[in-house]
Formats: structure tokens, C-alpha cells, sequence
């Protein structure tokens, strides 16, 4: 089984701390950029056997711009060229400013059954500050119409550490999240990226954040409280009820190929990595003239195979499986990692038990300290 991810990068204003391939195009893009995408699915699946997928992920950008027809074309352009499960996953990311109610009902009529959407907080004073186009209300109406349309898997992502955010907001963002009764949650403590305008803001001294103090209660108490309400932390930034860890994301924590389709979107397959062109209108271009949008490959040899293997599996909570280690690469993963092992065991940043090595929640917290220990 593979999965498939689908990016579509039009929003109609970018945020201010996203670095993610984004872009506000108007919206006569779109159709253009919709009728390449589904040739590259095809041109896709004519350089490969037929694959069976489980999983489709619509990110972005805002995927919920589209209309319903365009998913939809891409959709059936989807099942035509590839082997979907009738259980498969299907998420559409989505800003609480773009649906209704009848939208949400065409969709969830497509098959789609999987909904996130991007929260963040519950404050509009920051979510304008984030550059978000939604407030508080938008985002209750478009939860309380996804579960009107049919919806029963909607996931909500918070973000913590933002500029003028205190404890106590993000505790009041929590508790609002979970009076939403929602199955999945993501959280996130912001990063100033580069080139974006919260960087500027960083270097001109006019972005006040929290702390790191702050910041770090702020991931305690997140990482604490959730669990207490019935949410199992199944990777290090993401929460669920059981039974609805994200399938897709999964895949990805667990070296499971998948396939990604659009501007700026990856794939992992037969131990190589492709990256598609950011450039919406070369991609565009290169699909309109029958050729892959590929501007960069990456072939796997062992070592990164088993670097990556490591330290995707340790961003789970069930950790890297000893077993699958030693069958995918003929080796105990002690005899490659042994010193290192017993250093993080020592530390408590590591755990063991006969069938898994994962991470304490001390480790959780320092996670990219305990991953760079997996670098050969």
C-alpha cells in the first residue's frame, strides 16, 4: 500500500510565519493549475505498475479554495489511475474561513472523510496577528457544519509560543479546542522561519515572544492536558482518540512509500526521493507539455535509509521496532548504534523493552538532540 499527497498552494492571504509553498494566486490559477495536477497523476501512472493506495492527504496552502468540482475531478482522476482502498483515508485540510455547511456537504459526498482544520488559537487579536484569515466564530461555524454535513474524524491544530501569547491564553484555546469534541489534535510551537514576515519582525525588535520559559510550561501543559482528556500522543506534535491516528501521516513516520502530486510536493518510492518545482507556473508548464515537474532526485544508499528509518520511527511513540531494523538492514540495531543507545538510555531520553526502542517524554521534548545521535 502507498499513500498520496495532493498540495495545493493557493491561500488567500499567506501567513505570516508560514515558509510552507504557498502562494495567494487569483483565482483564474486555478483551473489551469487543477488540469495539470491531474496530468501529472496520469503521466505518473503510466511510469509505474499499478499501485493500491490507503491513504490521500489534500494539503497546502488552503485546499479548501477549490471548488467542489475541481476535488472532485482530481479525485476521480486519483481512482482512475490508482487502486483505492474502500476504507482509505481521506483528509482535506481546511481554514475555517473557506467552507459552509453546503460545501462540507458536497464533500464529505466525494469521499472525503477526514477534515483538519487550522485553529491555532482561539484569540483574534492573534489570529490577525498570525496573518490568519478567520476568527474564533468562523471557526466554530465551520466545526459545528462539518459535523452537520456527516463528518465523525476532524482534526484541529493549536499553536503555542506565538507573539503576545501567554499561558493563559493557550490554556482557554485548549479547553475551547476540547469542548469542540474533536478526534484528532496537532500542536505546534511556532519556528521564525526565514524570509518569512515574522522574521523581519524578529530583526527589526518588533515581535514580542515569549520567553523560553514560557514557552516550555506552554508545551507542558499542552502535552499533559490532552492526554487527560482521553487523547493518546501517538507522535511527538500530534494527539488522538483511539482509533483515529492520522493513517497518512503514519505512513510517512513509518518508511512507507508514498506519492506526492503538485507544486512543490515529494514522493518516496523504490528507495528515492523526487522533489517537484515550487514554481506553480513552471509546474504548470512542464505538466502542459507531457513531462514530470521534477527539478531534484535523491537516490537512497543504506546509511540514509537507515538514518531516516531511525529517526522517523523515534518521532512515534511506539519508537523504532528492533526487529524490522535488523530485517531491513542485517544488522542489530546495537551494533550500529550501541554507544549512542546506552548514552540516551543513561540520560533517560530513551526507553527499551524487547521489541522497541522510543522515546521518554524527556526525549520527546529534546527529540532533534536524540535524533542527531542517529546520524552516521
Amino acid at each position: 500500500m502507498i499513500s498520496l499527497y495532493i498540495h495545493i498552494p493557493f491561500c488567500l492571504a499567506k501567513c505570516r510565519y508560514c515558509d510552507f509553498p504557498s502562494i495567494a494566486a487569483k483565482k483564474d490559477t486555478y483551473p489551469a493549475y487543477v488540469s495539470a495536477l491531474c496530468k501529472e497523476i496520469k503521466l505518473r501512472h503510466q511510469q509505474a505498475s499499478p499501485l493500491k493506495a490507503d491513504t490521500v492527504y489534500f494539503g497546502g496552502g488552503t485546499p479548501s479554495l477549490l471548488s467542489v468540482n475541481s476535488i472532485a475531478t482530481i479525485l476521480t482522476t486519483l481512482k482512475t489511475s490508482y487502486d483505492l482502498s474502500p476504507d482509505a483515508e481521506i483528509t482535506l485540510e481546511a481554514n475555517p474561513g473557506t467552507v459552509d455547511l453546503p460545501k462540507l456537504q458536497a464533500l464529505r459526498k466525494l469521499g472525503i472523510n477526514r477534515l483538519s482544520f487550522g485553529v491555532q488559537a482561539t484569540q483574534d487579536f492573534l489570529l490577525k496577528l498570525l496573518g490568519r484569515i478567520h476568527t474564533l466564530a468562523d471557526t466554530k461555524e465551520a466545526i459545528t457544519a462539518a459535523k452537520k454535513a456527516g463528518f465523525q474524524n476532524i482534526s484541529l491544530d493549536l499553536m503555542y509560543g506565538l507573539p503576545r501569547q501567554t499561558l493563559a491564553m493557550l490554556q482557554e484555546s485548549t479547553a475551547w479546542a476540547l469542548q469542540q469534541e474533536p478526534q484528532h489534535i496537532s500542536i505546534y510551537g511556532l519556528q521564525i522561519e526565514p524570509g518569512t514576515p515574522f522574521a523581519q519582525m524578529q530583526k527589526e525588535g518588533c515581535l514580542p515572544l515569549p520567553d523560553e520559559d514560557t514557552v516550555e510550561t506552554m508545551y507542558d501543559f499542552i502535552t499533559t492536558t490532552l492526554p487527560q482528556h482521553g487523547f493518546e500522543r501517538y507522535e511527538i506534535a500530534n494527539f488522538a482518540r483511539h482509533g483515529f491516528a492520522s493513517r497518512h501521516n503514519l505512513a510517512y513516520w513509518q518508511d512507507k512509500a508514498y506519492l506526492g502530486f503538485g507544486c512543490a510536493a515529494h514522493s518516496y518510492y523504490n528507495f528515492q526521493r523526487t522533489y517537484n518545482t515550487h514554481n506553480v507556473y513552471e509546474y504548470i508548464r512542464s505538466c502542459n507539455n507531457n513531462a514530470l515537474p521534477v527539478f531534484e532526485e535523491e537516490k537512497f544508499d543504506n546509511q540514509t535509509w537507515m538514518e531516516e528509518f531511525c529517526f522517523l520511527a523515534l518521532r512515534t511513540a511506539r519508537g523504532i521496532d528492533k526487529k524490522k531494523f535488523q530485517e531491513n538492514f542485517h544488522r542489530s540495531i546495537h551494533d550500529v548504534y550501541g554507544k549512542n543507545i546506552n548514552m540516551l538510555l543513561t540520560q533517560k531520553l530513551l526507553k527499551e523493552n524487547d521489541a522497541y526502542l522510543f522515546l521518554t517524554p524527556a526525549g520527546m521534548k529534546l527529540g532533534n538532540i536524540v535524533f542527531e545521535k542517529f546520524l552516521l
